[in-house]
């Protein structure tokens, strides 16, 4: 079969790129604004064609390799509410979203995925946002698939769910179906860390994963503006608990033989999970190098897609669109 053709905006640290390769699309183009964030795609796919620049000032008449393609792809930062925040940066959020809307008319794309927050799928506070899409978008042809996925049943141990956006042109549209779990039961957070958890010969290694027998919470990448990377807000931090973590900062190590981490003075007995544990819990795999400092190759990880979720995705949109 036929690769397909794709171009991915806000592609962050390329979970939903990494994903749809695997699928069966190969990305002409990949677009991100954070500096860190293209030194992460290039260091791992240095022939992806990456543009670090703002979606905001895209202009595809400049980027001709961008018509033509079978799908666009964006993993937005994720919109909010106006009725239920008042983040200073939901306006940003919103015109992320439009431009890439208004992207299509442009580019023409076979299929459009938009993955975001899962209220924008059927939250009252968001239809306005959603008669924004279908009006732009059914009068081009395409037919509009909402929903929500959980990570985690797609083999990814953490509870993460994800709105959807599946837009296709007529006669591919009908034959669109929402992805189905890939796995019968989910992995857990201690399952998952386990074997990194007793690297360094930590002898509590089995009891902790015995008890962590829940999905993780979801990572958060957390804001640009704040401080350095933790697990979450005060709620999901204790859910972290509950599974012997320390949500409050991340570690530069896993335990020693002693269950000691040097870098972490908190006296707290709970364990901090390091960066690469989780890209662990968002499925990215070993050899794929999320680059920069500690606090910013976590907000990339927290922030992604997970490989799995946009494999699984990209799939669908093959099946549509090859019959």
């Amino acid at each position: 079969m036929r690769r397909l053709v794709s171009v991915d905006m806000c592609a962050g640290a390329g979970g939903l790129a990494l994903g749809l390769e695997r699928a069966g699309f190969d990305p002409v183009l990949l677009l991100d604004s954070k500096p860190q964030a293209c030194e992460t795609l290039r260091h791992n796919r240095p022939s992806w064609n990456v543009l670090e620049m703002d979606l905001l000032d895209f202009d595809p008449v400049e980027h001709q390799e961008s018509y033509d393609v079978d799908l666009l792809s964006a993993g937005l930062p994720r919109v909010q509410s106006a009725a239920t925040t008042k983040r200073m940066d939901t306006g940003l959020e919103l015109g992320l979203l439009k431009a890439t809307i208004y992207l299509v008319h442009a580019m023409q794309p076979r299929a459009l995925l938009i993955e975001n927050v899962p209220g924008l799928v059927d939250d009252p506070a968001f239809e306005e946002v959603r008669a924004f899409i279908r009006n732009e978008l059914e009068h081009l042809g395409y037919g509009l698939h909402w929903f929500v996925l959980n990570a985690a049943d797609f083999g990814v141990p953490q509870d993460r769910k994800q709105g959807v956006l599946m837009a296709l042109k007529e006669p591919f549209s009908a034959k669109f179906e929402v992805p189905a779990p890939t796995i019968e039961k989910h992995i857990t957070a201690g399952e998952a860390l386990r074997a990194s958890m007793s690297a360094r010969g930590w002898t509590g290694a089995d009891t902790w994963a015995a008890q962590a027998n829940q999905v993780a919470p979801t990572l958060v990448g957390g804001s640009e503006q704040r401080g350095g990377a933790d697990l979450g807000l005060s709620g999901t931090k204790r859910a972290w608990a509950r599974m012997g973590i320390n949500g409050g900062a991340l570690s530069d190590e896993v335990p020693g033989p002693d269950g000691v981490q040097e870098s972490d003075t908190s006296g707290s007995p709970l364990k901090k999970i390091t960066v690469d544990q989780a890209a662990v819990l968002q499925s990215f795999p070993t050899d794929w190098i999320v680059t920069g400092r500690k606090t910013a190759r976590y907000r990339q990880i927290g922030h992604a897609s997970p490989p799995p979720v946009g494999e699984a995705l990209g799939r669908a949109v093959i099946r549509a669109l090859t019959g």
